[in-house]
């Protein structure tokens, strides 16, 4: 594999990712549901071909087909620059994906026990979190939490690497890919768990979206951060000003609601509280 597309590909993934993660995310695609939609793998696109302009004769960061063919993820089919149809993306588009789910629930797993939205009992319900619970207690004996609690995640993380990696490897040398367009040309993606840990895996999310992300603590904050993006995006319809001479220059190509999602994308959660706060008074 090519390990800096595949770095560059997991650096700019998220670039389009709304303040507040996914919750952001539906309340921005709400807020452009007449105007376009809105979905942060687009958005990151938008940024890297667009909204960033380094170079005074084009738009954009003058990235290579394969890095921008990277973030393109969740997408039903593809078109090489040639016009042809395909399904899959490159094997570092494919690793940057996984290792972004595999990031992702682990370390929102990892949140919930922190901050104690997930009791002991519960944990002991999921099969990956009672599998690697069992094998660090195997390897390193009795511990107390947060040790314990660490030990178990990076034993997921890794369990998870390594089912991953035996995979791939098997299924590239079945495939008999020699190249980057053999690798497009697949019905499937070849980089993949087995069998067994996609089973696995989908009752994990099942289990995180039924006791975590749905928790009352955990929506109560969604819904506080979704309430705080809607009346700053409002307020810069009301008002394009607020968002300065570079971002107002954009209205009249882009259109006021895409200009100001485009601003409202690109905040931090911090930013965006802070710009809630003054608009508020």
């Amino acid at each position: 594999l090519n390990e800096d597309l595949a770095e560059a590909i997991a650096l700019a993934h998220d670039l389009g990712h709304a303040p507040f993660g996914h919750s952001g995310e539906e309340m921005l695609a709400e807020c452009m549901r007449d105007h376009g939609g809105f979905h942060h793998n687009r958005q990151s696109l938008r940024v890297v071909e667009l909204l960033e302009t380094p170079y005074p004769n084009f738009p954009g960061l003058n990235l290579t087909f394969e890095v921008r063919e990277g973030l393109r993820k969740h997408e039903p089919a593809f078109k090489t620059q040639d016009g042809e149809t395909y399904h899959c993306t490159s094997l570092e588009a494919q690793v940057a994906d996984l290792a972004d789910e595999i990031t992702y629930y682990s370390h929102d797993l990892d949140d919930a026990v922190d901050f104690e939205i997930l009791s002991p009992a519960q944990l002991e319900e999921n099969e990956v979190w009672r599998k690697s619970h069992r094998a660090v207690l195997a390897r390193y004996g009795g511990g107390q939490d947060p040790e314990l609690h660490k030990l178990i995640i990076r034993d997921i993380i890794d369990h998870e690497v390594h089912d991953l990696v035996t995979t791939s490897a098997k299924s590239i040398a079945e495939a008999g890919v020699q190249s980057a367009d053999d690798v497009r040309r697949q019905p499937a993606p070849l980089i993949r768990y087995s069998d067994e840990l996609t089973e696995v895996n989908r009752a994990l999310r099942k289990f995180l979206y039924e006791n975590v992300y749905y928790h009352p603590r955990v929506s109560k904050v969604n819904r506080r951060a979704c309430e705080m993006l809607r009346r700053v995006f409002e307020a810069y319809l009301v008002d394009p000003e607020r968002l300065g001479d570079g971002a107002t220059r954009r209205i009249e190509k882009e259109g006021l609601h895409r200009t100001v999602c485009d601003y409202v994308a690109g905040m931090t959660d911090r930013y965006l509280m802070e710009e809630y706060e003054r608009i508020a008074g």
